[in-house]
């Protein structure tokens, strides 16, 4: 029996061999190195868990995951010395999400931007509540889109709409979303969790051993692209940190104002 009661930012209940996993961090619920470090370890954790034979992830309150921490960005970029997510982790978590072998449901409950994006795009089936609005705004801190979504959008809607979409950090509304694939059904923020919670209820009642070699399968496209994408993503990302214009892209979000970017 897998215990789930030292995770303090990611909530775990289990009913009916349905696990429903809540990310619960203040109220963006933002992917910060201690939520990092909780996700990459909860899939392992849900992957070897005999009890349960599908997954719901969510977040509480009315945000799925804001991704990054701006003001975390900052205090890091005046001091470096502060503990940061590793590049090794960020491969990781996912690595973790693309060989969990039993399916992962997204009830996207709200806003889901930069890793938040990320974390939800890489569920199998992705519910998005209708006035949430879904993106990867990377480009627009000044950082490469690297932490996955330069693996993932290219697959769901395409190289074009993915260059697109990463290159400008440009949110989409779910309507959109839904119009271009990347998400597969959009609801009522009230139905969304009922409507994975049903699904995932489906799968783990129908005959689970196909339902997971064929998840399998399929993800071998993905860990595909992982393999090809994901090391170079990555690495420009973190180069990306030390540039001039990452750090007044954050300078500006936290003064509020419009940066100045000069290439550097």
């Amino acid at each position: 029996m897998v215990d789930y009661s030292r995770y303090q930012a990611i909530k775990v209940e289990k009913k009916d061999k349905v696990a429903l996993a809540t990310l619960n961090r203040a109220e963006r619920n933002p992917i910060d190195p201690d939520v990092h470090d909780e996700l990459e370890d909860l899939l392992e954790d849900l992957g070897r868990d005999d009890e349960i034979d599908a997954i719901v992830l969510t977040g509480a309150g009315r945000v799925f995951s804001a991704g990054g921490n701006i003001k975390g960005m900052q205090a890091r970029i005046a001091d470096p010395s502060l503990p940061r997510t590793e590049m090794s982790a960020c491969y990781r978590l996912i690595n973790n999400f693309v060989n969990l072998e039993k399916p992962l449901i997204g009830a996207v409950n709200g806003h889901a931007t930069g890793l938040g994006a990320t974390i939800a795009l890489f569920c199998d089936v992705v519910f998005l509540a209708e006035n949430a609005r879904i993106g990867d705004p990377h480009v627009s801190v000044g950082l490469v889109a690297g932490d996955g979504g330069s693996v993932i959008w290219p697959l769901l809607v395409g190289v074009a709409r993915a260059k697109q979409y990463l290159m400008t950090g440009d949110l989409i509304d779910a309507k959109e979303a839904e119009r271009i694939g990347l998400v597969n059904k959009v609801l009522p923020q009230e139905e969304v969790l009922p409507a994975a919670m049903a699904f995932a209820q489906r799968l783990a009642n129908g005959p689970t051993k196909a339902i997971s070699w064929t998840k399998q399968s399929i993800n071998q496209h993905l860990k595909q692209a992982m393999n090809l994408v994901l090391p170079t993503s990555l690495a420009t990302e973190f180069l990306s940190l030390q540039t001039a214009d990452h750090e007044e892209a954050v300078n500006a979000f936290v003064e509020k104002r419009s940066p100045h970017f000069t290439g550097k």
